[in-house]
């Protein structure tokens, strides 16, 4: 079982980012300008939300906590928030919009990634919900100004 959870929670990223880069392959023109758009600048805003918040709320990893070893070497640095549930999440939120099955695919992708780290024991639960928190804000306010004229100019050129 450990196996699994190694695997998945170092390993499942790529997943994400196939099944995206696959999304995007099959795209009309004006969606694939969109959607990196909207991933362009839900992931500026997202990382810029962990940044501050990693530097205002500090947690420990599980390992470093609870004297246990990991299932696989980490770094013993702030846990939170988690940059791999934060990047799989993203991607989610974002195509969410686009695609619900293929949105809500990467989601759940993004909570095995969580889980599997939580049990990994390089991150506590609240590492894997404040990423989820980010990057849903960082998708809808990309999303948000995507419609704006300026965007909506660039997609349709």
């Amino acid at each position: 079982m450990d196996s699994v959870i190694v695997f998945v929670a170092q390993y499942f990223l790529y997943l994400a980012v196939l099944v995206t880069a696959g999304y995007w392959l099959l795209s009309s023109t004006p969606v694939k300008i969109e959607l990196v758009i909207r991933l362009v600048i839900g992931g500026i805003l997202a990382l810029a939300l962990s940044a501050i918040a990693s530097r205002i709320y500090y947690d420990p990893r599980p390992f470093v906590t609870d004297h246990i070893k990991p299932l696989f070497p980490h770094a013993a640095d702030n846990g939170f928030p988690s940059d791999h549930a934060l990047f799989i999440s993203l991607l989610g939120f974002t195509i969410v919009s686009y695609s619900q099955k293929v949105g809500a695919v990467l989601l759940v992708i993004a909570v095995a990634v969580g889980a599997a780290r939580v049990a990994a024991h390089v991150h506590h639960p609240i590492d894997i919900i404040g990423s989820l928190v980010f990057s849903a804000i960082g998708a809808l306010v990309a999303a948000r100004l995507s419609r704006l004229r300026v965007v909506t100019r660039l997609t349709t050129r």
